[in-house]
């Protein structure tokens, strides 16, 4: 009946960390450079991925929870594109 309808309930969609914050709080567990950001919904939660190229050229994820600024994962990737 409704299709593609997708529907996010308010509690789940509402943020408190801004994507400005997010960033400085990546920032702080990994120096250099962002080169992505994105916001995912993983499993009814919000979380930023922030994507960081360190000043030897390796690259990180952190994730970001984006209700209370928490780090939720540090990863390095291991292709870079």
């Amino acid at each position: 009946m409704y299709g593609n309808y997708y529907h996010v309930p308010g509690r789940v969609t509402r943020q408190r960390v801004s994507m400005q914050q997010a960033q400085e709080i990546a920032l702080d567990r990994v120096p250099g450079q962002i080169v992505h950001v994105d916001m995912e919904l993983e499993h009814g939660v919000l979380v930023y991925e922030i994507f960081i190229m360190t000043s030897d050229n390796r690259l990180f994820e952190v994730e970001v929870l984006a209700k209370s600024g928490r780090i939720l994962k540090v990863e390095e990737e291991d292709d870079v594109d």
